[in-house]
C-alpha cells in the first residue's frame, strides 16, 4: 500500500507547475498585448490629433495676419552687431529686423534709403545700455522708437511695425 500512495503526490506536483506555466504565459501575453496597444495609441493616434490642432492654429494665425495687414510687406534688414553703451563696454547686441511697410512703394523707398536706415539704427542701438533693453517693456519701447525713426526717414505712417527675428545680448 505504501507504493500506491507515493505516485499520487507526484501527479499532483506535476499538475501544479503546469497550471503555473499557463498563468505565467497568460500574464506575459496580456502584458505584450497591453504594451502593443499602448504603443499604437501613443505613436500612431496621438501625432494625428496634434497635427490637426497645429494646422488649425496655423490657419487661424494666417487669417489674423491677413486681416491685420491687408497690404503690408516685409523688408528684411541685415544683422546689426553693436557694442552697448555699458560702463565697461563688454556687452554687445546682435539683432536682425524685419520691417513691415504699408505697400510696395514704401518698401522701395526703404530699400533706396538703406544707408540712412542703417546709420540711424546703428546709432540708436549703440546708444542703448543693457538695462535699456533687458525687459520686455524696454524691447517694445525700442521697437516703437525704431518705427518712429524709420517713419522720419521714409515718410509718415509708411512703416507699420518692426519685428525682431534675432535678438542676442552678450
Amino acid at each position: 500500500m505504501a507504493d500506491k500512495k507515493a505516485p499520487a503526490p507526484e501527479k499532483e506536483a506535476k499538475k501544479k507547475p503546469g497550471k503555473l506555466k499557463l498563468i505565467i504565459i497568460l500574464v506575459v501575453v496580456l502584458a505584450v498585448l497591453g504594451g502593443g496597444g499602448f504603443a499604437a495609441w501613443k505613436f500612431f493616434l496621438q501625432p494625428k490629433m496634434a497635427g490637426d490642432s497645429l494646422n488649425a492654429t496655423d490657419e487661424a494665425g494666417a487669417k489674423q495676419a491677413e486681416e491685420a495687414a491687408p497690404g503690408g510687406q516685409l523688408v528684411t534688414l541685415d544683422s546689426f552687431v553693436v557694442n552697448l553703451s555699458d560702463p565697461m563696454g563688454r556687452r554687445y547686441l546682435k539683432t536682425t529686423l524685419d520691417v513691415e511697410v504699408a505697400n510696395a512703394a514704401a518698401a522701395a523707398e526703404l530699400t533706396a534709403a538703406m544707408p540712412r536706415v542703417k546709420d540711424t539704427l546703428l546709432l540708436l542701438l549703440s546708444s542703448k545700455s543693457f538695462e535699456d533693453i533687458s525687459s520686455m517693456d524696454k524691447k517694445i519701447e525700442l521697437k516703437n522708437d525704431i518705427v518712429s525713426r524709420l517713419n522720419q526717414i521714409i515718410g509718415k505712417n509708411k512703416v507699420r511695425n518692426v519685428y525682431f527675428t534675432e535678438f542676442v545680448v552678450q
